[in-house]
């Protein structure tokens, strides 16, 4: 406990005192932490290990005091649970060991739901969990399904979900039995996969789960309640581990792993063509210490990883695709901190930057990780550690000219080096946290001309974050501040400075103006945030955010935009103690706002939220959002202000239970503004599980509506904007598409998953203009005040104005694609694995913007593109150096 009285007395300025008193006031205020439950268990040690057959059959089960006394945490807080639990907990040297039957009165209500590791739908499951450092903040969890499918995660925060890691993949065995009085299951956790203290006696935190979803009923060992704030920090008490010591296995993961592709366009005449391949890399982990993970990768494979949804972006900024390859994924809760989103580890072998030309070009898809490396972990003082570093290789394209017959390397990329550092840093009883964060990205652009106009040599970003908590948790101030520097050409620089994320360019841009000799880029951002996180009825948040125009951190991490000055507050009541026709129910209000450097409002909007869960436990929400009209400073692509104008949306969704054996969704929205441009969007999900086995889900959405105020280009001319003409046009859009996806496993270990996503998008351009003037909100659209436009058969458009006359070029589209893939995963031996992969790329586009039916979905399918076939297999390699410690 911090006590203001014992600083004091420790401190002989006053000034001194007074900083203190500022940072670290709130820390010593009602300083008791979030406290953890009462209850204790013991495990017991064992002389013989059981056999991990989900009987519970072993004597040795008999002879250990089961642990019975759950309560329910939902839907009936605090209330006995409806149906018994009883766990037992054993070890031996080598292991931890948990047995546990779930009695039910009508075992035919069990779901059993089969799917491969970590999905475990929506079948009853059994779930336990560890906090083998007894700090209170992080913990790993390993759960089994009445099926058998296991389930394992890593909490690297003191929340329930926030921080919560399901890609953590250690080797551990389960496996599940039915009888006429429900299900048991048995549990062998090597305490080589654990990362605990060396002591002779062990005390960890425990937490244990029960989810039954025909039921809707989760019980627990702690319960936590939902209006509480914390999670591990709560969990009881394991005791009784005596003589157990960890251990430090080094494991590496070797693969082999070959491919065929055939593409669509590839000529009989193509000497570039390559159909096959073959590649060989090493995974690696191991502990260093008690605390600590090194991963580390060699030519890492990602073949087996689900492909990106389709889009047609026609906005000025770029779209983020969530990262699914492992060796990132795992772990990366240690990596990212609060604030700026300094880590987007797709920029990581991300497709070459460069560019080639040549009677046929081969590019390489994707940059090669020559090796990457990766430390998470958290230290016995309470610094939480995160480093990813990773080495990317110079690519190069082949370029073949016929007239000479000569094949021509053309570099597309440099090599570079990535690294990423966090630190987080736990103080006082209420578990508050300072943390720093730092990233590099070096390029070897050497002599290389193209590249060096596209690349920043070097990029920096440093940050430090904070987040105070006060009583156990239920307020918090947190925060950031950070800075970032971009060095490299002068190329480069310009072009950083005319992206569309800052925009120097602008004609009436009163500060930060654009330099075209610059060779680098300096800026910073912070955040200040309150929250009321925790209460009976009311939650309440507030922020401020600032961007400065020269902020970059797009070599390794994601920005849309800078020179913004960002605000919002919210404030939501809610219940959640079941009534007479609901089990919970929230109603939340919101503003959210920005203005950029020069003090000009960009956005403004008001919105309402509303959910509640019915007794039947469907849920609904409801959201009404008003946007008052502003000015954007980007909507123009480097040109002037402009006006946006008043916009209303509504939108809504209504959803079954998740553990409904038949899933469903439905969402849908409209909106309306001032021109008279309207939006509407349905979408949906059924999933459909007609036997344990299979899983069958679909997911459509369909967007239609208008545009008016989309960029076409800009134009030398006119007087009314600084020489340019800024050329807009009302678009009609309409996209429609379906996931579909379908599961089959044929047990735990093995499953075949396939992927489908036919997609229509389809635009058509109608009453172009240009801006009226700066700042305006209205369009002089070309065939009136005194200008002409003509429509040729191929969609260009000629205009005229006065003496002067240009053309636009046809910008209706209907694109068509059909993305795909099919997975066979076969863990056939533990943490060993085999995959067979099928991936389809279809797409064409065309130049007309008839509407989208749901009918050309079935074109999709018939549209040329590329396959894939894949084929690895991954083994399992644990080495112990040095025996025990």
């Amino acid at each position: 406990m911090i006590c203001l009285a014992r600083v004091a007395a420790r401190l002989r300025s006053p000034r001194t005192l007074a900083v203190v008193l500022a940072a670290l006031g709130g820390l010593c205020i009602n300083s008791l932490g979030a406290q953890p439950s009462p209850k204790v268990a013991r495990a017991v040690r064992l002389a013989r290990a059981p056999r991990i057959d989900g009987r519970l059959d072993d004597a040795a089960w008999s002879r250990i005091e089961p642990i019975t006394d759950f309560l329910q945490r939902q839907p009936a807080e605090g209330q006995a649970p409806t149906e018994a639990t009883e766990v037992f907990i054993a070890y031996d040297a080598e292991a931890l060991y948990v047995g546990a039957r779930m009695r039910r009165r009508d075992p035919k209500d069990l779901a059993r739901a089969v799917t491969r590791r970590d999905g475990f739908g929506n079948a009853e499951k059994f779930t336990i969990t560890f906090d083998p450092q007894m700090d209170r903040r992080t913990a790993v969890g390993f759960g089994v399904s009445v099926a058998g499918v296991r389930s394992d995660f890593r909490h690297t925060q003191d929340d329930d979900m926030r921080g919560r890691e399901s890609q953590y993949d250690p080797v551990w065995t389960a496996a599940t039995r039915e009888d006429a009085s429900g299900w048991t299951a048995e549990m062998r956790i090597p305490f080589s996969q654990l990362r605990f203290p060396k002591a002779e006696r062990q005390r960890w935190g425990m937490q244990i789960d029960r989810w039954m979803p025909d039921k809707n009923e989760d019980v627990q060992w702690a319960m936590v309640s939902p209006r509480e704030t914390g999670y591990v920090s709560r969990f009881g008490t394991l005791e009784g581990l005596d003589g157990v010591s960890p251990t430090r296995p080094v494991e590496f993961m070797p693969y082999v792993a070959g491919d065929a592709t055939r593409r669509a366009t590839t000529s009989t005449e193509n000497p570039l063509n390559r159909p096959f391949a073959g590649r060989m890399g090493l995974d690696a982990k191991t502990a260093l210490g008690s605390s600590l993970t090194l991963d580390a990768t060699v030519n890492p494979d990602f073949g087996q990883v689900e492909a990106d949804p389709a889009e047609v972006n026609l906005s000025a900024f770029e779209t983020f695709f969530d990262e699914r390859r492992p060796f990132f994924t795992e772990g990366s809760e240690m990596v990212r901190g609060n604030g700026a989103q300094y880590f987007y580890p797709r920029r990581i072998g991300a497709a070459p930057h460069g560019s080639a030309t040549g009677d046929f070009v081969d590019v390489p898809r994707s940059s090669t990780i020559l090796g990457a490396a990766k430390l998470t972990g958290r230290l016995p003082s309470r610094l939480s550690i995160g480093a990813v570093t990773a080495v990317t290789a110079a690519e190069q394209a082949r370029v073949f000219r016929a007239d000479s017959g000569v094949t021509n390397a053309v570099q597309v990329e440099p090599r570079s080096a990535y690294g990423v550092l966090r630190l987080q840093q736990e103080i006082g009883s209420q578990a508050s946290t300072i943390g720093a964060s730092f990233s590099t990205v070096q390029r070897s652009v050497g002599g290389q001309s193209a590249l060096a106009a596209l690349l920043a040599r070097e990029s920096y970003f440093g940050g430090a974050d904070w987040r105070i908590r006060f009583q156990q948790g239920k307020y918090a101030i947190s925060g950031f501040v950070a800075g970032s520097h971009v060095a490299g050409d002068t190329a480069s620089i310009r072009r950083l400075q005319v992206a569309n994320s800052r925009l120097f360019q602008r004609p009436d841009r009163r500060t930060t103006v654009y330099d075209a000799l610059k060779t680098s880029l300096s800026g910073y951002s912070a955040q200040l945030r309150a929250d009321k996180d925790a209460g009976q009825h009311i939650l309440a948040g507030a922020e401020v955010k600032i961007e400065s125009p020269g902020f970059e951190i797009n070599d390794l991490g994601r920005l849309q935009s800078t020179d913004d000055i960002e605000y919002n507050a919210d404030v939501q009541i809610r219940e959640t103690t079941p009534g007479r026709f609901l089990q919970n129910w929230r109603l939340g209000f919101e503003t959210r706002g920005a203005w950029n450097f020069e003090r000009t409002h960009q956005l403004n909007t008001w919105s309402q939220n509303s959910s509640a869960t019915l007794k039947n436990f469907w849920n609904l929400n409801v959201r009404s959002t008003i946007a008052l009209a502003t000015v954007d400073d980007a909507i123009t692509r480097g040109g002037p202000y402009m006006g946006l104008p008043r916009e209303f949306r509504q939108e809504f969704r209504i959803n079954n239970p998740f553990g409904a054996r038949t899933g469903w969704r439905v969402n849908g929205g409209y909106g309306v503004d001032e021109f008279g441009a309207w939006r509407r969007n349905v979408s949906g999900q059924v999933t459909l599980r007609p036997s344990p086995r299979v899983s069958v889900s679909m997911e459509p959405t369909v967007q239609s509506g208008t545009e008016p105020r989309q960029y076409v280009t800009r134009i030398a001319g006119g007087t009314r904007t600084f020489g340019n003409r800024y050329v807009f046009a009302f678009i009609d859009r309409t996209t429609i598409s379906t996931k579909l996806r379908a599961n089959y496993a044929f047990s735990p270990n093995l499953s075949l998953e396939a992927y489908a996503e036919p997609f229509v998008a389809t635009g058509r351009y109608s009453r172009m203009g240009e801006l009226s003037a700066p700042r305006s909100r209205m369009l002089r659209e070309y065939g009136t005040d005194g200008t002409t436009i003509t429509t040729d058969s191929a969609g260009t458009r000629t205009i005229t104005d006065g003496t002067q006359s240009f053309t636009v070029g046809n910008r209706d589209f209907n694109i068509l694609s059909f993305r795909s893939n099919m997975v066979m995963r076969w863990e056939w031996t533990p943490g060993s694995t085999f995959f067979l992969v099928w991936q389809q790329n279809r797409r064409t586009a065309e130049a007309f913007g008839d509407p989208a039916r749901a009918r050309d979905l079935f074109r999709t399918t018939r549209a040329s593109g590329d396959n894939f076939l894949a084929v690895k297999v991954s083994y399992w390699l644990p080495v112990r150096l040095g025996g025990r410690r």
